[in-house]
């Protein structure tokens, strides 16, 4: 597997998180990352309000300022990318 950035990382937990019941096992088999990882990024995406923890079902869920963060994400990496495109021809 190629290296990620945190980036990449944090916008495939907000993508597997809203896109499903996601529980921490789930995101984990998904993004391909240790326990000790996952719960790393989940506290950092919970105390910035990216995340919401459901205690009663235990599931993770994207916030709308977490799909905010991912629309923008998706914006920036599609001009990253086209800017490559240029620069390599």
């Amino acid at each position: 597997m190629k290296h990620r950035s945190k980036l990449e990382i944090i916008a495939e937990i907000l993508e597997t998180a809203n896109s499903s019941k996601s529980i921490q096992a789930k995101i984990m088999h998904r993004v391909y990352l240790s326990y000790p990882q996952l719960k790393e990024y989940l506290a950092l995406l919970l105390e910035n309000g990216l995340i919401e923890y459901r205690q009663t079902d235990r599931i993770y869920r994207t916030t709308s300022r977490g799909m905010r963060f991912l629309e923008i994400y998706r914006q920036l990496n599609d001009v990253v990318v086209m800017t490559d495109n240029i620069i390599v021809r």
